[in-house]
């Protein structure tokens, strides 16, 4: 449902049909080999995916980098409050003892 269809391509004939059904160019010089040479088949081109844009990217590694910030921010709040609750237990406990 959501991911997209891409039209069909063309199915390429192979390089063995290309050179039976072409004629060869004829040129105002005698061939180097009497051989037959075939160019090679084309590569398939590279698709992107639709809608991955340079904004997309640049939006989700800007909303990682916002939460990795908080998420450091509440660790170091986290810590702070730990280690003050531990002072704080400390000097209570040394007050009831005198």
């Amino acid at each position: 449902m959501f991911r997209p269809k891409f039209p069909e391509a063309p199915a390429l004939p192979s390089a063995h049909v290309i050179s039976s059904t072409v004629p060869a160019v004829q040129h105002g010089h005698a061939p180097a080999c009497s051989c037959q040479h075939t160019a090679p088949a084309p590569a398939p081109a590279h698709r992107m995916v639709p809608g991955l844009s340079a904004g997309t990217v640049a939006a989700v590694v800007t909303v990682g980098i916002v939460l990795t910030a908080l998420l450091a921010a509440v660790a170091v709040t986290a810590i702070s409050v730990a280690v003050a609750a531990v002072v704080m237990r400390s000097l209570l406990s040394n007050q009831r003892r005198r």
